[in-house]
């Protein structure tokens, strides 16, 4: 029996591996031998664009649920190393040290923020980029809401000014109220860069800094982490700020498991991958997500966000089992980019095109991120195969709604 081994149950991994389950059923007798694997550290698929949000209730869904009705076997474990030249997958589970051959492969173990050698930083900070990791922040706010009134209580340090850290920021204000933490209160927003969303255009950040001001987030522009302590955080500016809580949001990387294949990688440490999602030069490995560049337009080499890992998935494990069967492959081509930043209850901001022109913003663009977390980027929770397939074929959706009228 063939094997086709998906690393990753996020965005791209699990996709990727209903995808391939899609296609192995449309081949009909030629798919019986083929037996499709996922290997994740969790047993859950982590909607991990909500793993800011207040409520998180509804954001690991259990693999089993997804997986299970479509005969795609799944297991925990840690990988550890991948062999290229010998099919082999090295990884730690339960029950120890494991090795796990494979005849095709489908990277998909995402990104990790970045952690850089700062004094404290692995001590003392909280970050969301894990359900794991969310949920400790959120029980940490908790507690902190029945402890004593303190100026470190009350305020709230978030480094890095990017899509997380903004999106971080907004939602704390909902986020300490429901915690418990109301009154006088500071939060404040660190970046090295000299404007926040530095990397979302300058027709953006009028808009972002209006918000954050509404919300009464303070920033501190032009400066880096020195260090962190249980007391509170030093800048590079000399200035100390009292806290009990930093939330680390600075900068994203592929997973260090792309340093176990041989070829280019970008300055994000990820592969990168042609339209079918093939690694360069390695016969029957694919990747998809965060740990993969791809042009998609012709131009324009994917981002980390989901809006481009669930389609590389879906195409990546169409095209895993064509590959292994010997039929055509797919090329996947997007031709339109959006971004949908959440801005807490100010709204949020909606942008058009790689140039981000914003089409809509306040509670108009928060109707559409709202749609996107919610709905949008779920796959069917009915357990029918039906739905699973039909969600997982090998196209493009259209662009997100808008709702309002456009910003002139």
């Amino acid at each position: 029996m063939a094997r086709i081994v998906v690393l990753g149950a996020g965005f791209a991994g699990l996709w990727a591996a209903i995808g391939a389950a899609r296609m192995r059923d449309e081949i009909g007798a030629a798919g019986r031998d083929i037996e499709i694997r996922v290997v994740d550290r969790n047993p859950y698929h982590n909607i991990r664009v909500r793993n800011y949000e207040v409520d998180l209730s509804e954001v690991a869904l259990p693999l089993p649920q997804l997986l299970d009705p479509i005969g795609v076997t799944h297991g925990i474990g840690e990988v550890t190393a991948v062999d290229p030249s010998r099919r082999q997958i090295s990884l730690v589970t339960s029950s120890g040290v494991d090795t796990l051959s494979y005849d095709r492969l489908v990277l998909a173990l995402g990104s990790e923020v970045m952690r850089p050698d700062i004094p404290g930083l692995a001590e003392h900070a909280f970050d969301v980029d894990t359900y794991a990791s969310a949920l400790r922040l959120q029980d940490h706010l908790i507690s902190l809401g029945r402890s004593p009134p303190s100026p470190a209580r009350s305020t709230i340090v978030v480094v890095g000014a990017g899509f997380t850290g903004i999106e971080v920021a907004a939602e704390l204000p909902d986020r300490l109220v429901r915690a418990g933490i109301t009154g006088s209160r500071r939060i404040i927003l660190v970046d090295s860069n000299s404007a926040v969303g530095a990397t979302i255009g300058a027709q953006a950040r009028p808009v972002i800094e209006t918000a954050l001001s509404s919300l009464d987030v303070e920033v501190r522009l032009g400066v880096r982490v020195a260090s962190i302590e249980a007391a509170g955080v030093r800048l590079s500016s000399g200035e100390f700020i009292a806290t009990q809580t930093v939330i680390w949001c600075a900068g994203m990387r592929a997973s260090r498991l792309t340093a176990s294949f041989p070829g280019a990688r970008d300055r994000l440490g990820r592969l990168l991958v042609d339209p079918f999602m093939r690694v360069a030069d390695l016969p029957g490995v694919f990747a998809a997500g965060d740990v993969a560049s791809s042009v998609v337009d012709g131009l324009h080499p994917t981002v980390m966000s989901c809006q481009f890992a669930r389609p590389m998935g879906r195409f990546a494990g169409h095209n895993v089992v064509a590959d292994l069967v010997g039929q055509p492959m797919l090329p996947l081509r997007i031709d339109w980019y959006v971004t949908v930043l959440d801005l807490g209850d100010w709204g949020a901001l909606y942008t058009e095109g790689w140039d981000r022109e914003v089409r809509t913003t306040g509670q108009a663009a928060k109707a559409t991120k709202q749609t996107i977390n919610r709905k949008r980027i779920y796959p069917p929770l009915t357990g029918s195969k039906e739905d699973l397939f039909a969600a997982a074929a090998p196209t493009v959706q259209a662009p997100p709604p808008t709702y309002g009228a456009p910003r002139r």
